[in-house]
């Protein structure tokens, strides 16, 4: 790899020399611009608005335009000789643990190697004291004329430097976020992680491509041979959201995954009644053989009556008749 920046890094008064070396590249087909009907390159000159000239590179200097419209022009020379103290040092400005740090804050990334043998003990001390503590360290570097934030931490073997973004930069969110009366129910989080179980299930990072790159090789290598373009079709956009318990439910089903703790196969809980609804309405309905009809009731009713009055009519009888055989005894017995 092609050494970046020389310095060292600087924490009290140990000095460790290092290299710097990009650990990122971007992959991807670089395209250039080209005449449409006979595929001629396009140029871009660089031509003075003033004078109508075309500048070359020397003679091109650097302007700032104020609100008036007001131009200063500085000069490569000038930039040149502006002081920045951080310009061959990774000055370390304190030590803080990694969850202190703001993923959002975190630009490009470097390799950070010892310069030489007699950077092997330093580099490998500060790498030991960074992983037993569990920390990372804040540090200002200058690269390519311009002074940034960065961090430096542990990563495998090897110290890596990420450049930051001063806290100025991040801007604010503002009301980006849902409003806070926006709720989730439980069973809602449980299918969301179990769907997220789903998804994790033998995922291999190194197993991913880049799909758009890969159909463009495909496409400019489809007009380099003279074959027919290749057609692909692009994956429709998700519908929107209506009912979320169900799209979590159909998201699992889909992924062929049982959901855990034995809930294999069963049904997403059933939605809640809407608010408003009447009590009346979300109470179970009593079973058909306890319903009375009303033809049934008056022949019941009718029924009683009856059998009242037979008994009442029977009762007055039994009166009648104690009372006759009562006399009768009475006039034996005169």
């Amino acid at each position: 790899m092609r050494t970046m920046w020389k310095g060292a890094i600087g924490f009290g008064l140990v000095s460790v020399p290092v290299r710097l070396y990009a650990a990122t590249q971007e992959h991807g087909v670089r395209l250039h611009q080209v005449h449409d009907k006979d595929g001629g390159r396009i140029h871009l000159k660089r031509v003075c608005d003033v004078c109508g000239e075309q500048i070359d590179y020397e003679h091109i200097a650097k302007g700032f335009e104020d609100d008036e419209g007001h131009t200063a022009v500085v000069t490569q020379g000038e930039l040149a000789g502006l002081p920045l103290p951080s310009k061959k040092l990774i000055d370390v400005l304190a030590f803080v643990d990694s969850d202190r740090i703001d993923p959002l804050q975190l630009a490009s990334s470097y390799y950070l190697a010892p310069e030489s043998a007699a950077a092997n003990k330093p580099y490998v001390l500060l790498r030991e004291t960074l992983k037993q503590t569990d920390r990372v360290a804040v540090t200002k570097i200058a690269l390519r004329t311009r002074e940034s934030l960065a961090l430096l931490r542990v990563h495998g073997d090897l110290l890596t430097l990420h450049t930051m973004y001063w806290p100025d930069e991040v801007r604010d969110s503002g009301d980006l976020a849902p409003p806070g009366s926006v709720t989730v129910r439980p069973q809602e989080l449980k299918m969301a992680t179990s769907l997220m179980d789903t998804l994790s299930e033998d995922f291999d990072l190194e197993e991913q491509e880049d799909e758009y790159e890969v159909a463009l090789r495909e496409l400019i290598d489809a007009h380099l041979s003279d074959r027919p373009v290749p057609r692909k079709k692009t994956a429709p956009a998700p519908d929107n959201v209506i009912d979320l318990m169900a799209a979590l439910q159909a998201s699992i089903d889909s992924a062929g995954k049982k959901t855990p703790e034995g809930e294999a196969g069963k049904k997403a809980p059933a939605a809640k009644p809407a608010r408003g609804a009447t009590k009346k309405a979300a109470a179970p309905k009593k079973s058909t053989a306890s319903a009375k009809s009303p033809s049934a009731t008056a022949k019941k009713t009718t029924a009683r009556k009856t059998t009242a009055k037979s008994t009442a009519a029977g009762s007055t009888t039994a009166k009648s008749t104690k009372k006759t055989a009562a006399k009768k005894t009475g006039r034996r017995a005169s």
